[in-house]
C-alpha cells in the first residue's frame, strides 16, 4: 500500500533567511555616513580657537624667510583651524550667490547619481535614449567645464579661495609659533578633507559587493 504522507520540505536555517532578506546598504547611505564621521572626527582635532587667536602671540616677522616658515610651522599645527575657515570663506560666498550655488549643488548631484552611485544594471534613459557609461562620462565632464567657465560658478570660488588663503597666510605669517608643541602632529594623511578619497572607495566597494543568494 502506497504512503500518503506529504514530502517533507526542507527547512532553510534561519540564519539564511536573514542574510537574504537583509539589503545591502546603500552606497550614497554609506557615502554620507562615512563623510559625516570623517568630518566630525577632523573637527574634533583642531586645536583651540582661543590659541588661535591669542594676542601675545603676534608679532612681525623679520624677513620672507621667517615669514614662510611661521606659514609652514603654523599650518602644520593649525591645519584643522585653516581649512575650517577656508570652507567658511567658500560656503559665505556660495549662500551670497544663490545662482552658483544651484549651479553647483545640481553639478554634485549629476556626478552623484548619474555616475557615482549608478549601478552598472541600471543604464541611464533620457527621453527614450538609453546612454552608455562613455556617453554618459562625456556629458557629465562637458556640463562640468560649462558650469565652472561659462558661468559664475567658477569666478566665486577662485575668489572665495583667494580670500580664504590670503587670511590664512596673513594669520599664519604674525602667529609666531614658538609656544606650539609642533612635534605632537597627527599625520598629514589625516586631513579634514580627507573622507573625499576615503568616503568614496567605501562606497565604491558596497557597490560593488555582490548579492550571493541563499541556498537551501
Amino acid at each position: 500500500m502506497a504512503s500518503t504522507a506529504p514530502p517533507v520540505l526542507p527547512v532553510a536555517n534561519n540564519q539564511q533567511q536573514l542574510a537574504t532578506a537583509e539589503a545591502p546598504p546603500s552606497a550614497f547611505r554609506s557615502f554620507i555616513t562615512r563623510t559625516a564621521e570623517t568630518i566630525q572626527n577632523g573637527l574634533s582635532n583642531r586645536r583651540p580657537w582661543t590659541e588661535l587667536i591669542d594676542r601675545s602671540a603676534f608679532s612681525k616677522p623679520d624677513s620672507v624667510s621667517d615669514a614662510t616658515t611661521r606659514i609652514r610651522k603654523n599650518y602644520t599645527y593649525f591645519r584643522i583651524n585653516y581649512l575650517t575657515i577656508i570652507t567658511c570663506v567658500l560656503g559665505f560666498s556660495l549662500i551670497t550667490n544663490p545662482l552658483s550655488l544651484l549651479l553647483l549643488t545640481s553639478l554634485l548631484a549629476a556626478w552623484l547619481f548619474l555616475y557615482l552611485f549608478r549601478t552598472g544594471d541600471a543604464p541611464l534613459v533620457i527621453f527614450g535614449r538609453q546612454f552608455s557609461d562613455r556617453e554618459t562620462l562625456g556629458g557629465l565632464i562637458l556640463s562640468t567645464i560649462v558650469v565652472i567657465f561659462l558661468t559664475s560658478v567658477g569666478s566665486v570660488l577662485v575668489s572665495a579661495l583667494m580670500i580664504g588663503v590670503a587670511v590664512v597666510c596673513a594669520h599664519a605669517a604674525f602667529r609666531a609659533p614658538e609656544d606650539l608643541f609642533l612635534d605632537e602632529q597627527d599625520s598629514p594623511a589625516t586631513g579634514f578633507l580627507s573622507f573625499l578619497t576615503g568616503a568614496t572607495a567605501n562606497a565604491s566597494a558596497v557597490t560593488a559587493t555582490p548579492v550571493v543568494p541563499a541556498r537551501v
